[in-house]
């Protein structure tokens, strides 16, 4: 069973679904006992990084997957909850996230070409950095569905993954049996389906 963490800034409904489409069973969830019960953990998120933050920590569920991630539970955030992932953000301030992948959120204005909009909304091809069973099912160049103002960075030892805007963007990192996607698996077509088969079959 994979439990979908809902702590009020996801996008449950697609992802729900996109686990239904390829036959494995989840559950959006906020209860503690059935996280713990869980055989694996999606993070998702979308909005801010300081109001996610607050909720995770408000509602407990920072502590629980500390703890589950420590128990060596899989873990994968997607977007906002990957960003989640590392020890801090700069957008609008500084504030801390869950420290469990080191690297710092940084604002994409002012490192990419002023020609490209911002926040950075499409589809774009991967860049494999790394062998990793999240792509165990997927090739180098295969394109996914972005939308992200903030990306990653000062995180180049879990870089699994980047894609082009302007400049190389981190697309996607992993360590031990935490992982995340900046991009939507679950609106990247057989792509993020493949990429959530292969998290539910492979890690």
């Amino acid at each position: 069973m994979i439990a979908i963490i809902d702590y009020g800034v996801g996008n449950l409904f697609s992802l729900k679904s996109s686990f239904a489409a390829i036959g494995e069973e989840a559950f959006a969830t906020g209860d503690p006992d059935i996280i713990r019960k869980a055989d694996k953990l999606i993070l998702p998120g979308v909005g801010a990084f300081e109001d996610a933050s607050l909720k995770l920590k408000e509602s407990g569920m920072a502590g629980i997957i500390k703890e589950e991630v420590s128990s060596g539970k899989p873990l994968l955030g997607i977007c906002l909850g990957m960003q989640l992932l590392f020890e801090k953000s700069l957008e609008y301030g500084e504030h801390e996230g869950l420290g469990l992948i080191k690297g710092v959120v940084k604002p994409m204005e002012g490192l990419i070409s002023p020609e490209l909009k911002v926040p950075h909304i499409g589809w774009n091809p991967l860049i494999i950095k790394k062998e990793h069973p999240l792509f165990s099912r997927i090739n180098n160049g295969d394109c996914v569905y972005f939308v992200h103002s903030f990306f990653a960075d000062e995180c180049e030892e879990a870089v699994i993954a980047t894609a082009e805007y302007d400049k190389e963007l981190t697309a996607a990192v992993a360590k031990d049996n935490v992982c995340g996607c900046q991009f939507h698996p679950e609106k990247s077509g057989d792509v993020g389906l493949n990429i959530l088969r292969a998290f539910c079959k492979e890690m």
